[in-house]
C-alpha cells in the first residue's frame, strides 16, 4: 500500500511509459522482454481537463499485461497535452504510476484538504481518472483510476 498524506492506495496496477513512436517500443518490449502483445489503439477524445481547462486528447495508447501489473504505451500524435510536455522536458520513459481506487471522488476530497489537486482528469461515467502532480518528490505522476463494476 502506498500512502499520499492521509490517503492509503491499493498496490500499483500499471505502470505508464510515454514514447516518441508507440509501434517501434511495443515490438522492442514484446521481443526483448516477452512483455505483450500489446493492444494498441488511436484516441481522440474531447473534454479531459489539464490544469483546470479542457483540451482535446489525441494519442496512441497501448496495453500488455505483465504478471498483475499493466504496461501502458502512450504516444501523442498532436496538440499540446501532458505526454507531449513530458517528451520534451524529459524525453522517453516512465510518466505515471497507476492505482486502482474503489472511490475516486472521495479520495480526492480527501487529497484537497492535503493541498493535492489534480492536474489532469477525465471522467467518462463508466471510467474516470485523475493525475496527481509529484513535483515535491520523485517527479512520476501517481495516477488514480476508477470504473464501474
Amino acid at each position: 500500500m502506498a500512502s499520499i498524506g492521509k490517503v492509503t492506495l491499493p498496490p500499483v496496477s500499471q505502470v505508464c511509459i510515454v514514447v516518441r513512436d508507440i509501434e517501434k517500443a511495443a515490438d522492442y518490449y514484446t521481443s526483448t522482454f516477452g512483455i505483450g502483445p500489446f493492444s494498441i489503439d488511436e484516441i481522440n477524445m474531447e473534454g479531459p481537463i489539464l490544469r483546470g481547462k479542457p483540451i482535446t486528447l489525441h494519442i496512441k495508447v497501448g496495453f500488455a499485461q505483465s504478471g498483475p501489473l499493466q504496461v501502458e504505451l502512450i504516444q501523442p500524435v498532436e496538440g499540446e497535452n501532458l505526454y507531449t510536455e513530458f517528451l520534451a522536458t524529459h524525453g522517453e520513459g516512465l510518466h505515471h504510476l497507476g492505482f486502482e481506487v474503489d472511490d475516486l471522488k472521495g479520495i480526492l476530497a480527501e487529497l484537497a484538504t492535503e493541498g493535492i489537486e489534480p492536474i489532469f482528469h477525465h471522467d467518462l461515467g463508466f471510467y474516470a481518472y485523475a493525475y496527481l502532480n509529484s513535483d515535491k518528490v520523485g517527479g512520476v505522476i501517481f495516477e488514480l483510476l476508477w470504473s464501474r463494476k
